[in-house]
């Protein structure tokens, strides 16, 4: 017999949690599908010998406090998800190598940061200062938007928010250029363009400091317990409310009625159907389960238009010595051969940059007593894997990855890795393809630049795929990739669509 439920969510990553959750809470009859074993998508873990590694996980922004409770804290707090958070107040360290080189760590706290910026680049402060101060411009411009339902005065925006208007249409580069930052300035706070997958010169302004404002202002946090904790707490805030979650349960095909609105999906040989059905699965796998008939041509034309964003290639190592003992005292360390965020992108396969995270310095006991473990991420795409790679030399290739970045890492760092490595497993994009189904292994949905910038998906949610009964969440969608956009867009999309169910707007 076929099952009924007000909402259908497809794929436990992050924003179908969130989505899950927001829905089961509200009363909806949930059904969460999950072709994996396990929830979380990317916030998963597994495991080699005695460790267990994060595949994606450094730390979220937008978490905040009890005391001072940021988006993603809030979302959780909402729900009543628990979750045991621990902060690091260390923005990052940043090597640059070569002659001309330096080792700079930038602290969090708005009047630090700007500090530790100026102690790097004397002159820089104040135009550091308003670069981080154009961020609450742009949210009284947003709310006062959201106030007019998207339709606001041309006076009122020209007039009242202005700095709105000149931030928003710009890449970070012009933005921090207009305001007078030194180049070097620049280039040292645009090392987190690897966390975008994006080079400033055109990365988004208004993006880019949505981001950076959260770090600076709160630090960064992961759970205690890690990917798990998190994904755990909202599948419980999920059965808690009568939410089902089915593992091991691929969707297969998403089914249509007669006039193209979405009915549900099937399983395998099961059809399940529902009022609503949102997609934590990127729009190009669902056009592909679909019947190409009912999709609307200008959906077809939007994602096939779409650029990948970036994915990763990954070392995990687990080592039989202390994080004191190996002599890493940072967290999170970027380490580059250029100074220039664009140059980095362009010289990413030889000796761009890439990201050193120990999480022992922030969680202790996250790997056993006497170890500790680090993750390298290197950000390349799908396409830079060789095309003429063969099965039989994939080994190999990622044997060559690891071997040139920890011992680029020994020499930077000043540190003997090799010796230490008890554990250790590789990733390309290969490996984020197979695992999570993305075109070219993406982590990060659709690539935020140029005409897909966040503004424009911003405009255009009411009508870039506007299938009835179909919503989409998660990295692909409006706010892109990372643990705490991919929380927040499956908020949103979860209270929207658990009121169109419940009879509201």
């Amino acid at each position: 017999m076929d099952q009924q439920f007000d909402v259908i969510v497809v794929g436990a990553g992050n924003g179908g949690l969130a989505a899950a959750a927001n829905t089961a809470k509200a009363g909806c009859k949930t059904l969460l599908l999950e072709k994996h074993n396990l929830p979380g998508g990317c916030a998963t873990s597994f495991k080699r010998g005695r460790f267990e590694f994060e595949p994606s996980l450094h730390e979220l922004c937008s978490v905040g406090t009890e005391e001072r409770p940021n988006t993603v804290y809030q979302i959780f707090k909402d729900l009543d998800a628990k979750v045991e958070w621990r902060y690091e107040h260390d923005i990052f360290r940043t090597i640059l190598k070569g002659e001309d080189g330096y080792d700079i760590t930038l602290k969090a706290g708005i009047d630090a940061f700007c500090e530790s910026v100026d102690a790097a680049v004397p002159g820089s402060k104040k135009s550091v200062k308003d670069f981080l101060a154009l961020k609450k411009k742009i949210n009284a411009a947003i709310d006062y938007i959201y106030k007019m339902k998207g339709k606001p005065k041309g006076l009122t925006m020209i007039l009242k928010h202005a700095d709105f208007m000149r931030v928003a249409g710009h890449s970070v580069e012009e933005v921090m250029t207009a305001l007078g930052m030194p180049e070097k300035a620049q280039n040292l706070i645009n090392t987190y363009w690897g966390y975008l997958g994006v080079p400033s010169d055109e990365l988004n302004a208004m993006h880019f400091l949505n981001m950076l404002y959260d770090y600076v202002n709160d630090g960064a946090a992961m759970a205690h317990h890690r990917s798990h904790e998190l994904s755990s707490a909202l599948v419980d805030v999920i059965e808690r409310n009568g939410g089902q979650v089915w593992y091991n349960s691929e969707v297969t095909q998403f089914l249509y009625n007669k006039d193209g609105s979405v009915a549900g999906v099937a399983v395998g040989d099961k059809k399940i159907y529902a009022k609503e059905v949102i997609s934590n699965v990127i729009p190009n796998n669902v056009f592909n389960m679909s019947d190409q008939k009912v999709i609307p041509e200008q959906n077809l034309k939007l994602a096939n238009a779409r650029e990948f964003g970036i994915s990763v290639a990954t070392i995990y190592l687990g080592l039989d010595c202390t994080a004191e003992e190996l002599g890493m005292k940072d967290y999170t360390i970027f380490i580059k051969g250029y100074d220039n965020p664009r140059a980095q992108y362009d010289h990413r396969l030889e000796d761009g940059l890439y990201i050193v995270n120990c999480l022992n310095r922030v969680v202790p006991d996250s790997s056993p007593e006497g170890t500790c473990t680090l993750f390298f991420t290197i950000p390349i795409f799908g396409c830079d894997v060789p095309k003429d790679l063969k099965p039989q030399d994939y080994k190999k290739y990622k044997n060559e990855i690891a071997k040139k970045y920890i011992e680029d890492a020994e020499k930077t760092l000043g540190i003997s890795i090799l010796p230490h490595i008890e554990e250790i497993s590789v990733a390309t994009p290969v490996t984020f393809a197979r695992y999570l189904g993305t075109p070219e292994g993406t982590i990060y949905g659709y690539k935020l630049s140029g005409w897909d910038n966040l503004m424009a998906r911003t405009a255009g949610e009411k009508t870039d795929y506007a299938i009835p009964g179909l919503s989409f969440c998660g990295g692909h969608y409006i706010r892109g990739d990372g643990y705490s956009c991919a929380y927040a867009m499956g908020d949103t999309v979860g209270k929207r669509v658990a009121k169109r169910v419940k009879g509201g707007a």
